[in-house]
């Protein structure tokens, strides 16, 4: 992993190694500038010879990879052919928190409708005619440009960046479920001809999913619960009878099949005890069947339903935005896809990363020392305007103080805890939850410690809105 190098004038340099970087401190030559990632600042020069550095952006619905290469042409001796051979410098797998802006934004908008309904009088829906600029994007999917916009300013700072190369994603989510279509069909939507109930039935069988009740009132269910990140999209959608509905609840679909699994041994036990008690037969033909329905009653669910698309459209509408966040850059933009980077991958045997494939896009002839530690950067955000923490209810159950700073440290620094005795004895390095009472909470690679007093800690890094671990790729 090569360390960041400024001048004496912060302009960036070529990076060096960390060998390099260990004895220009040592000496004197240079100073820490920032510690992640890491780099330092010259004392006695301005300028330097400096080499092509390409800028690669791997942009991803929960991830951004993030390579920092060196180019480098070799020449065919036989054939003459020139080919291009990229060596890494430094990678990063940039992670977003577009699902938690999503969910916050989500219990803003009911905390303010149920404020409103408690104390103001009845108004009507206002009409939907408020208009939004070209371009706009939901915040969940405009954080995901704007925190990889701001890593590529970062990056260009550190760094004498001639060229940017970009994954340019496109897909189409009708041909994902349906590879046979065409023509007018993509005006035929799945609901074509029907409503959703009616669709519903037609698919399912008029019967309850889980149980094969037909005389029952049936009710729209979700195979996987909105808790548990579930969509109403119609692959997600089911019929099921009020008890296997309730019984279900928020349960994981294998979870609660495995329950009824017991329920069918139970009843089998049952079945056989009463033959014995009244000298009768168990049909042990229609036993049999029913069992075989039950064990593939998981699959044949599973079979029916489809996965959701939600991080396909997360990528379709935001790939426009960050080419032109780049195109904007006034660097030149080297427009690559998800194919070719996979292909490359395979053909230089290089595990599956993000970050592996943003160095592996291109027209790359050979990619080269890729196999060091990469960086790990979370976005954390800087806070929140909440000044309460409520319940499930809505009710408050704790208050945040308005001062920030506590005891010399506030909340998202990366620290150092030395701990000596106790139950957390050790090292821990990680991003800490400040507390007024001195017992800090550091989440660190390994999980999160509590309980750690502050004159164990040790400041690294003021909060910049992130939090950083190093990994290696075994």
């Amino acid at each position: 992993m090569a360390v960041y190098v400024l001048d004496k004038k912060k302009r960036p340099l070529m990076p060096c190694s960390e060998k390099r970087a260990r004895l220009l401190l040592e000496r004197g030559r240079a100073v820490v500038h920032r510690m992640y990632p890491f780099t330092i600042r010259l004392k006695d020069m301005a300028g330097g010879a400096l080499q092509p550095l390409r800028l690669k952006i791997g942009p991803a619905s929960h991830k951004t990879g993030i390579a920092l290469v060196r180019e480098s042409e070799t020449v065919e001796p036989v054939t003459g052919a020139v080919e291009r051979v990229e060596h890494v410098i430094n990678m990063l797998d940039l992670e977003h928190r577009g699902a938690l802006i999503s969910k916050k934004l989500e219990q803003r908008s009911n905390m303010r409708g149920g404020r409103r309904h408690r104390k103001t009088r009845h108004r009507a829906a206002r009409s939907d005619n408020r208009s939004r600029p070209e371009g706009w994007l939901p915040p969940s999917l405009q954080h995901r440009v704007d925190t990889t916009a701001s890593w590529c300013n970062r990056l260009m700072s550190l760094a004498p960046v001639t060229a940017i190369s970009t994954m340019l994603h496109r897909f189409d989510t009708q041909r994902l479920q349906n590879p046979e279509i065409s023509g007018i069909k993509y005006q035929q939507g799945t609901l074509f001809g029907y409503e959703v109930r009616e669709y519903l039935l037609e698919k399912w069988g008029r019967t309850c999913t889980y149980c094969d009740a037909d005389d029952k009132p049936l009710q729209v269910e979700h195979i996987l619960a909105r808790a548990n990140g579930g969509t109403d999209r119609i692959s997600n959608l089911t019929l099921a009878c009020e008890p296997c509905n309730l019984e279900k609840g928020a349960l994981y679909l294998p979870d609660f099949l495995h329950a009824g699994k017991k329920r069918f041994r139970r009843f089998e036990r049952n079945a056989q005890r009463f033959a014995a008690t009244e000298g009768g037969a168990v049909d042990t033909k229609k036993l049999a069947e029913r069992k075989q329905h039950e064990a593939t009653r998981l699959t044949r669910i599973q079979a029916q339903a489809k996965a959701p698309l939600m991080d396909v459209a997360a990528i379709n509408a935001t790939r426009a935005a960050v080419l032109r966040m780049l195109e904007g850059t006034g660097l030149p933009v080297e427009i690559s896809t998800g194919a070719q980077a996979k292909w490359n991958r395979t053909r230089f045997g290089v595990p599956k990363r993000h970050a592996l494939d943003a160095a592996c896009m291109g027209l790359v002839g050979r990619v080269e020392d890729w196999d060091h530690p990469y960086w790990r950067v979370h976005c954390d955000g800087r806070g929140q305007y909440q000044r309460t923490n409520l319940d499930q209810k809505g009710r408050r159950v704790s208050f945040l103080p308005r001062q920030k700073l506590h005891h010399g440290f506030q909340t998202g620094d990366m620290v150092r805890a030395d701990v000596a005795k106790g139950k957390r004895k050790g090292v821990h390095v990680g991003r800490v939850a400040v507390r007024s009472s001195g017992s800090f909470k550091i989440r660190t690679k390994s999980g999160p410690q509590d309980g750690v007093r502050a004159e164990d800690c040790r400041l690294i890094q003021r909060s910049d809105g992130y939090s950083y671990y190093r990994e290696t790729l075994s």
